[in-house]
């Protein structure tokens, strides 16, 4: 059996900002152990110190047993990687090492074939094949095989002969991760470290991974932002917060309460503190006004000194991190009463052809499992509908994402401008800006401000220590916030929304919920989040048949 120990350890960033410091927890044999924390607070960071991607320069970490680690954006891995790709790329070094090997060997040997199958070139490129083969199953390869071979018989209904090549950007977010949490719980290591598993999931699929971690005598390490799925699985809470970390022994459903405890008895710890500092330092103060006069009361001045000098050098307790305080001000404007119309609408391969109608201020949650159109419907809708009027296009370059195929037709109302948050944050645009350079710059629909304005509008959304930080580096829930304050920005009047809430902390997310709360415009999400849910007053469902209707109350498990 496998654990993780993380004694003292601290992180520095390359600006010279600490981070966090002096972490410590345990990860005993089978624990599930959840990671929380505001956004940007260093849960990722902490993740990939413990898998060895970032070093320690103070502490140690020590592990036991085979590591698995699944990353936040496992399908970031490039736009033509295979399934192949990324079934190497979650297994251990060696293994992945070896594949490597036999997929360049493979590629050597299919070139010198080319050549000329019976020249001196290709007969090194088969020795070399050979080599990589052995090597290959050495390292474990074959096994890993029946591994892959049965996983994609579960996710995706093929053999692994058939679906190893197939392109990852083919499969849906929850496919991807679907695929990988089967490799990493079905495997043999006996640690993994999990960054937002729950991510793309559509609920049957968090309601899965609920069980499969709660039977799995592996023991896991995990960040994710669902509440849900934190009271259903972790046994024990790690929470990294105000430059440091502490650890609630019981489970989620019992952490928010501890928070509550544990702030007021370090408010308490503090005032005691604050009431000795001051007693002895008035205590100095009387033995120094009598020692000047009276010789005898000197050496009760020097023991009152020393006493003051170490009480100051022990310091005082931590105070209670400050909550944060985020302020979405998403303004919006007066459209047509009908914000969107869809009239024998079909996504061509995913759904029949359907009729909607939404009005001005509707919110609507747009329901489903992964792969049924969801996503497309609002990037259809994103990029202006099927006919775009060019008096009231997108505000934030929704014209460049990939057309969607499809019949009949969508049409936005009066002065609706559509603005769109993609799941995946994929906006290379902003890669290499920070986020003042972003902010300063403006664009079509964004006008600029100087560095004032910036930052002020930057510490709404809590992020003003990152103005100068590149978007690329940002934590999965910092890059969330800038896309909406973006969206605050731009002028949008249609909230095309998906997955907001996936990498927001809770604050965050509530902060969002009220922020919509007081949008004028009309709102659609798609979203997986039942606790977000709620916060919505139409439904559509993608059924999995193709069918897409109206239901009167959020529906989950249908197929």
């Amino acid at each position: 059996m496998g654990y993780i120990d993380v004694a003292g350890v601290g992180y520095t960033l390359p600006d010279g900002r600490e981070l966090f410091a002096d972490v410590s927890f345990r990860v005993g044999e089978g624990a599930k152990v959840a990671l929380v924390g505001p956004n940007g607070a260093g849960k990722t960071t902490l993740l990939r110190m413990v898998a060895g991607d970032l070093a320690s320069k103070t502490g140690g970490i020590a592990r036991s047993g085979g590591l698995g680690v699944m990353r936040q954006f496992i399908g970031m891995i490039g736009d033509e990687s295979t399934l192949y790709d990324l079934a190497l790329s979650i297994s251990a070094p060696a293994l992945r090492s070896a594949g490597a090997r036999l997929a360049g060997a493979e590629a050597a040997l299919h070139a010198a074939e080319l050549r000329g199958k019976y020249s001196t070139a290709a007969g090194k490129a088969q020795l070399a094949y050979a080599d990589a083969l052995a090597a290959w199953g050495e390292a474990g390869g074959y096994d890993a095989e029946v591994l892959f071979d049965t996983v994609s018989t579960i996710v995706l209904d093929l053999p692994w002969e058939q679906s190893r090549t197939r392109p990852v950007r083919t499969l849906s977010g929850g496919q991807q991760k679907r695929f990988a949490l089967e490799i990493l719980l079905r495997g043999s290591d006996e640690v993994l470290l999990l960054d937002e598993p729950d991510n793309f999931l559509d609920v049957p699929g968090k309601r899965w991974l609920e069980g499969r971690l709660r039977e799995s005598t592996k023991s896991v390490l995990y960040v994710s932002h669902d509440r849900e799925l934190l009271s259903q699985t972790s046994n024990r809470v790690v929470a990294v917060e105000g430059g440091s970390a502490w650890v609630h022994p019981g489970g989620f459903g019992s952490w928010h309460e501890a928070r509550v405890a544990r702030h007021a008895r370090l408010d308490e710890l503090r005032r005691r503190w604050d009431e000795e500092h001051q007693k002895l330092r008035e205590l100095v103060l009387m033995y120094k006004q009598k020692s000047a006069y009276n010789d005898g009361l000197a050496s009760r001045y020097q023991a009152a000194q020393t006493r003051l000098r170490k009480f100051e050098e022990a310091g005082p307790p931590p105070v209670p991190p400050k909550d944060q305080d985020i302020r979405m001000k998403l303004a919006g404007g007066r459209t047509g009463k009908r914000a969107v119309i869809c009239e024998q609408l079909e996504l061509d391969g995913l759904t029949y052809p359907f009729d909607l109608e939404l009005w001005y201020g509707d919110r609507v949650a747009v329901l489903g499992a992964n792969g049924t159109g969801k996503s497309h419907f609002l990037r259809l809708l994103a990029r202006g509908g099927t006919d775009p009027d060019p008096a009231n296009g997108p505000v934030d370059g929704g014209h460049l994402l990939k057309p969607v195929l499809h019949g009949g037709v969508a049409r936005l109302g009066a002065r609706v401008r559509p603005g769109h948050f993609s799941q995946t944050h994929d906006r290379p645009e902003l890669t290499e800006k920070t986020l003042v350079e972003v902010l300063w710059r403006g664009d079509d629909h964004r006008s600029g401000m100087d560095r004032h304005a910036a930052m002020a509008s930057l510490s709404r959304y809590e992020l003003s220590a990152q103005g100068d930080q590149r978007f690329g580096t940002l934590s999965g829930g910092q890059q969330a916030r800038f896309l909406v304050l973006l969206l605050e920005l731009s002028g949008a009047t249609l909230l095309l929304l998906d997955e907001p809430t996936d990498n927001l902390d809770l604050a965050s997310a509530e902060a969002l919920e009220e922020g919509l709360r007081a949008y004028e415009g009309t709102v659609i999400a798609v979203t997986h989040d039942r606790w977000f849910t709620r916060s919505f007053d139409r439904f559509v469902l993608f059924r999995g048949d193709g069918d897409v209707v109206e239901t009167p109350e959020p529906v989950w498990d249908v197929g």
